[in-house]
């Protein structure tokens, strides 16, 4: 049976306003962490998505810069498709370009898949730098303090994607995941690791999102066919963060009573759903 979550999905009217929720979601949750734990472990991932909130985090006349504590900061990945850093299709490369050339980040302290590898061997360094970073052994899994994850047209989440053996894995923190419906290979964290972190949220903009994320939340579990359901914290909490198109079918019990004018100003809507 799956561990049964609370989902809060924080609603911004537009994508812009989505991003600046995120960047406010990301320096909130590393300047916690720094203050709890002395460092800040966070895990992105790519996508067109959090380009928006990458270029608000690095944005020297915006308020988030300076909230982020970027000397304690460690940044990893989620996942990497198996191309160079310098290939448009690298996640690094487009976390590069938005946030990482233009802050005070140490470049020691980025932990990139290096998606050039052979895939089997780009997992097993990537797992082994996270080991070195966390300081752990044997059949420990890291926490990370933040890992923020997208959600794919088919219900995939990180590189999990639908059908495939990445799936089944339980005892890796880090796995090549072959991807025939892509003929293709990518590098991906498991399941398990996702749901140790502190906070997981799933970053969604757009109305191409709205019905695979009302399938997700709200339909049958079938984590083989959608497999961002194979995502239920062990915290018990989860965070979705989302603009008003991709959150058009999920209930909105904020606007009871409200005018439409005063739902148009405000910044972000929350609801709580319980989802078994």
């Amino acid at each position: 049976m799956p561990r049964p979550v609370k989902v809060t999905y924080r609603v911004s009217p537009t994508a812009a306003a989505l991003a600046g929720a995120a960047a406010q979601f990301f320096a909130s949750i590393a300047a916690a962490a720094v203050e709890a734990r002395g460092m800040a472990r966070i895990a992105v991932s790519g996508g067109t998505t959090p380009k928006g909130m990458f270029g608000m985090l690095a944005n020297r006349d915006l308020p988030y810069f300076t909230q982020v504590p970027w000397d304690r900061l460690h940044l990893f990945f989620v996942d990497e498709r198996c191309v160079p850093p310098t290939d448009v299709e690298s996640n690094y490369r487009m976390t590069r370009l938005a946030m990482l050339d233009h802050v005070p980040l140490p470049a020691a302290q980025v932990y990139r898949m290096e998606g050039e590898l052979d895939p089997a061997e780009a997992a097993t360094r990537y797992e082994a730098t996270i080991r070195n970073a966390f300081h752990i052994d044997g059949a420990e899994i890291p926490a990370f303090d933040l890992l923020l994850l997208g959600m794919g047209d088919d219900g995939h989440t990180a590189s999990l994607f639908p059908h495939t053996d990445a799936l089944r894995e339980v005892k890796r923190i880090v796995v090549a995941n072959h991807v025939p419906q892509k003929d293709t290979w990518r590098i991906t964290l498991t399941w398990p690791v996702i749901n140790h972190a502190r906070e997981v949220a799933f970053l969604i903009e757009g109305a191409g999102k709205a019905q695979v994320l009302d399938d997700v939340l709200l339909g049958t579990y079938d984590p083989e066919s959608k497999p961002s359901q194979l995502i239920r914290p062990a915290s018990g909490w989860l965070t979705y963060l989302l603009d008003a198109p991709a959150a058009a079918l999920l209930p909105h019990p904020w606007e009871a009573g409200k005018s439409e004018a005063t739902r148009a100003s405000e910044t972000f809507c929350a609801a709580t759903l319980e989802v078994s």
